[in-house]
């Protein structure tokens, strides 16, 4: 059992280290800060929903030596952002632009989250019970007969 638990933790290590961002010495701790940050906002475009830091992707590796390359080069962020769109479109992007390609992009959840409102609201509307003129009369009725017994057992009023 012990050996088993020893293969399960060796496996899961080895999962783990094969993703993290490979670690050399050619950059200086500013620049590393730099291309840790970069690897997070640009997006891995064969996993589509992980950063270049999480890939294990060959791209992805491609694309961080990329940036890994433009950082020791003197290239600032929006300059190696702007590369990267360039050659692999707005998608690489986690956070892309307001233009009119990504519009709908940015204006859709809003766009759902109000019809949603208006459904919800609606279907409140709806489930309202609607009382006929007999059914109001009664309940008026009953009403008053609850009062007229409530004044009946009521204290006298102090004199």
């Amino acid at each position: 059992m012990k050996i088993l638990g020893a293969i399960i933790l060796f496996l899961c290590g080895s999962v783990l280290s094969a993703a993290a961002i490979e670690l050399t010495d050619d950059l200086t701790p500013p620049q590393e800060i730099r291309y840790r940050a970069l690897a997070e906002e640009l997006r891995c475009l064969v996993c589509q929903n992980q950063s270049l830091a999480d890939s294990d992707a060959d791209l992805a590796s491609d694309m961080r030596a990329v940036v890994r390359r433009m950082i020791k080069a003197g290239n600032s962020n929006d300059e190696i952002k702007q590369f990267m769109t360039e050659r692999y479109g707005d998608f690489v992007l986690y956070r892309p632009p307001f233009n009119a390609a990504t519009l709908l992009l940015w204006i859709f959840p809003f766009v759902v989250l109000v019809l949603g409102f208006f459904t919800v609201y609606g279907m409140a509307r709806r489930r309202r019970i609607q009382l006929s003129a007999a059914d109001k009369q009664r309940a008026r009725a009953l009403l008053d007969e609850v009062g007229e017994a409530q004044e009946s057992q009521a204290p006298p009023p102090p004199l």
